[in-house]
């Protein structure tokens, strides 16, 4: 089954998808989450990280958390920024920042490969393509959820030092 990372439908011809293995695609997730939780100053920048982290398929299912880079929790405002954060942060991820927490050795050829492609769906995006409903609908707190999308204060997990999303740690999660 796998999962996809894609462009926003008007954009798609952009930048080709990046299909990955539910395998892959779980270490993907893991060594951004890391190199992201190393990186981030602003608390828009460690929502960003949340939010990718919340792509566990350890909790949320294998093949379910395929996404279109206009899905992520982007800003107008503060688009620029967040923009660079992702590429310091792909870039971090490329160079094994983190990699060391992880319990396992990942493909360092096969995923630098898929990071690269992320990198260039991320740097073709545009802000145009911004729906800030995407933002404010994932950072509300639901009323019938005793739990918040975003955890409260931005907790690291104390063993992976690792920003925690509403599933706990993604490392924890799968067995790091």
């Amino acid at each position: 089954m796998g999962n996809q990372i894609s462009m926003p439908n008007d954009s798609d011809h952009l930048v080709e998808a990046l299909h990955m293995s539910n395998g892959l695609t779980s270490v993907f997730i893991e060594v951004l989450a890391m190199s992201g939780s190393i990186l981030a100053n602003t608390n828009r920048e460690k929502e960003i990280i949340i939010w990718l982290a919340q792509r566990d398929q350890s909790v949320v299912g294998i093949g379910t958390v395929g996404f279109q880079i206009d899905d992520m929790p982007w800003t107008l405002d503060t688009f620029d920024r967040e923009r660079k954060f992702m590429m310091r942060t792909i870039s971090g991820a490329m160079d094994g920042l983190g990699w060391e927490r992880l319990s396992y050795e990942p493909h360092k050829e096969r995923i630098i490969e898929c990071l690269n492609q992320f990198r260039l769906m991320i740097n073709a995006f545009d802000k145009e393509s911004i729906d800030l409903n995407i933002y404010l609908e994932w950072s509300e707190i639901e009323e019938d959820d005793d739990r918040s999308t975003i955890p409260i204060g931005y907790p690291k997990c104390e063993k992976h030092d690792i920003y925690l999303s509403c599933h706990g740690c993604i490392l924890c999660n799968n067995g790091s």
